[in-house]
Formats: C-alpha cells, sequence, structure tokens
C-alpha cells in the first residue's frame, strides 16, 4: 500500500466540498489530518494519504483545482 505526506491547499471554491470523503469514498484511500486551516476564502491540509490509488487521489485534487505538495519529514516535530 502506498502512502504519502501531502500539503493540499484548495481555494474559496472548494471550502464547502467534502474531499476527503471522496478521497475515501471514490478511491478507498485512508486520511490521516495533522494539522488543517480552513478559511472562508481558501484553506489547507497537512495529511498522510496511503491506499493502492494514492497516485489517483491525487490527481482527483489536482484535476479540483487544488495545490498538491509532497512533503518529508514529521509536521509535528518540527
Amino acid at each position: 500500500m502506498a502512502s504519502s505526506r501531502l500539503h493540499v491547499s484548495f481555494p474559496e471554491e472548494l471550502v464547502d466540498r467534502p474531499m476527503l470523503y471522496e478521497l475515501v469514498r471514490d478511491f478507498g484511500l485512508v486520511p490521516n489530518v495533522r494539522r488543517a486551516n480552513v478559511e472562508g476564502h481558501s484553506g489547507w491540509v497537512i495529511l498522510e494519504l496511503s491506499g493502492d490509488r494514492l497516485e489517483d487521489g491525487i490527481s482527483y485534487l489536482e484535476e479540483l483545482g487544488c495545490t498538491v505538495n509532497r512533503m518529508e519529514g514529521d509536521v509535528l516535530e518540527g
């Protein structure tokens, strides 16, 4: 099973969309939210995402209009 730590930022039009739920439902991925900030005009989430269709899920987020960057290290350890 593939796994990756991601920083996903998204614009205002996606703030109310249940994107993590869609990743679980449509791609069978398992998200683990490490940090997040969602406001009315934009948002971002740092998450660990794992599953067999990881690349499909990342492509899906990008197609929606998200910016997805892979991260290294433990964001909680600083």
